[in-house]
């Protein structure tokens, strides 16, 4: 569980009666894009062949960009995470990551999920004695990519929810 029982409305665009402009919602989209490739390469390891994740990271990122429709990109989420469900560790939890930031342009506060998921990702690569450590570095490097325009909606939002995400914002 990563979404919160009640919406918080600043993950809610003006439209549909929140307070998110949608130029936040892109970045937003974007900066878990970014995580979530970050950590790409770990599914890719693991299954060379399937390009669903990355293409859900694309989709994303097109639709930013006003080239694809929200659908699109929410579709190829689902296709990222159904490649995941088949896979264990890292490779599932990178996989995950980039389902979460596909979606993103269907409900703003999967942010989170994609970041989490590619924090999980990186603690399941490395070895048990380090795994803390490296995730706490991940979320060091996602913190670090954090647009200013959002920066402290998302380091709220983990502060909120860290609970719910595995606690892995404790960074």
């Amino acid at each position: 569980m990563i979404l919160p029982k009640v919406r918080d409305p600043r993950f809610i665009t003006l439209r549909r009666g929140g307070t998110l402009t949608d130029e936040h919602h892109h970045l937003l989209a974007l900066w878990a894009a970014d995580c979530a490739e970050h950590v790409l390469p770990l599914f890719e390891a693991a299954a060379p062949t399937d390009p669903r994740p990355r293409q859900a990271v694309e989709q994303v990122r097109a639709w930013t960009h006003g080239e694809i429709r929200m659908s699109d990109s929410r579709a190829a989420g689902g296709h990222a995470m159904a490649a995941a469900r088949v896979l264990t560790g890292a490779a599932r939890h990178a996989a995950f990551a980039a389902g979460q930031a596909a979606v993103v342009a269907h409900v703003a506060a999967h942010e989170l999920g994609a970041a989490a998921y590619a924090i999980k990702a990186v603690r399941a690569a490395a070895p048990k004695e380090t795994a803390q450590d490296a995730g706490r570095a991940e979320c060091r490097w996602q913190r670090d990519r954090l647009p200013d325009a959002i920066r402290a909606l998302v380091l709220d939002d983990q502060r909120l929810r860290n609970d719910i995400c595995w606690s892995v914002f404790d960074c």
